[in-house]
């Protein structure tokens, strides 16, 4: 069983929600909360599968939320996905760098949200769509010079591709047919990567290939 938290000043958002979510067999909402300071205690009283995160709430906002969630060892099997009304909100990016493992906006489908809550339940990041990527690129291009990580110095030159193929977005599949390997072997090069950075899902992993200049927004095209 998946279990999610709902964090959103709006009532009726939180009702649209839970509605859509406590329809399936799999999902079971276990906390509501209408700011940042209760999202946090809910994530530390429930320990949740996944927290549905509005970005702009009053008080503590869901950006700090985000960050206080992600960077508790306590809560480190929880995963905060971002509620947004617009694909392009400034804060996005800032959530996604604070640890949160992708973003909805809130007039998605349902099937989008039922697919993205297990998507990051099981470990992943919504990081595939192609909104995604833009959003990340669109910032990532803000930045007058990348600055190069020393944590990079850690992976061999096959990592380092296996890296920026991440960063442009690729699933594992697709990985391993552009680099002619086994689904396997990619999925074990990902995690190796992931582990050697410190770094807590792909979403990451795409904003540190962006951030340290090894790819550019536009490298795959």
């Amino acid at each position: 069983m998946i279990r999610v938290v709902l964090a959103d000043d709006q009532t009726l958002v939180r009702a649209g929600f839970r509605s859509i979510l406590s329809d399936e067999d799999d999902i079971e909402v276990v906390g509501e909360a209408a700011d940042g300071e209760q999202a946090v205690a809910l994530a530390h009283e429930q320990r949740p599968d996944v927290v549905l995160m509005d970005i702009r709430m009053p008080g503590t906002d869901g950006l700090e939320a985000t960050r206080r969630i992600t960077t508790d060892p306590r809560l480190a099997a929880v995963r905060v996905v971002i509620l947004t009304t617009f694909d392009m909100d400034d804060h996005v990016y800032g959530a996604l760098r604070a640890g949160a493992s992708g973003f909805l906006v809130k007039d998605t489908e349902p099937m989008e949200l039922l697919h993205g809550v297990r998507v990051v339940a099981r470990g992943d990041a919504l990081i595939a769509p192609a909104v995604t990527r833009r959003l990340i690129s669109e910032f990532a291009n803000r930045r007058k010079q990348p600055e190069p990580s020393p944590r990079l110095n850690a992976l061999t030159d096959r990592e380092r591709e296996v890296m920026g193929l991440v960063g442009a977005g690729l699933s594992n599949d697709e990985i391993a047919a552009r680099l002619v390997l086994s689904p396997a072997t990619s999925k074990t090069h990902v995690s190796r990567i992931m582990t050697k950075l410190g770094v807590r899902d792909r979403a990451q992993l795409v904003i540190l290939a962006y951030e340290s200049g090894m790819i550019t927004p536009g490298w795959m095209a």
